[in-house]
């Protein structure tokens, strides 16, 4: 790890502001998820989100996006982090998301294969679209024409591009948690 998470007590009045909506925000949409430290830190992104507000406060924003207008279903965008997360290998974020996955109904089979970086069986057909979209885009590759088709045909134009931001957002998420070298909570 390195940089320590920031404890709410060491913040300034700026700083405290963005932590307490940080926490709100995965509050609501990963209450299952260990987020905090015993000193009410954040973990995970947040560290580096607050350390250096003039790049986190802007990332913080997009997420929220991702978060406040999310159409797609709730296995389908854990499908497409998971393939992202195992793709990187971003520890935080395989944590985070294999226990997100489970509370929506996903198989530890395919929780598993996801976070290993294969193509699991047991998907359905938009969680199968959404994980070979991830994995095209995380490869660095252009969406093939027939299975961009696919997508639009299962999910609907809105919920596709819907999908690339969340999987842009997810690659951005892993990277600064593989910079940082930020670990599980399991493992600080």
């Amino acid at each position: 790890m390195r940089i320590q998470p920031l404890p709410p007590a060491n913040l300034g009045a700026e700083a405290l502001s963005v932590h307490n909506e940080i926490a709100n925000l995965v509050g609501r949409s990963q209450s299952q998820v260990t987020m905090t430290d015993a000193q009410g830190a954040l973990l995970g992104p947040f560290p580096a989100m607050l350390q250096y507000p003039q790049f986190g406060i802007p990332a913080l924003s997009f997420l929220r996006t991702l978060d406040m207008h999310a159409t797609l279903d709730k296995r389908v965008r854990e499908v497409a982090i998971l393939t992202v997360a195992g793709s990187f290998g971003a520890r935080f974020e395989l944590y985070a998301h294999e226990i997100m996955a489970e509370a929506f109904g996903l198989s530890p089979d395919v929780i598993a294969s996801l976070a290993a970086g294969s193509r699991p069986d047991g998907l359905n057909e938009q969680e199968t679209i959404a994980h070979t979209i991830a994995q095209v885009l995380v490869a660095g590759h252009i969406v093939p024409d027939s299975t961009y088709k696919r997508a639009i045909h299962l999910l609907g134009q809105n919920a596709v591009a819907e999908l690339f931001f969340l999987i842009g957002g997810y690659c951005f998420i892993a990277i600064i948690l593989n910079g940082f070298d930020m670990p599980s909570p399991e493992n600080l």
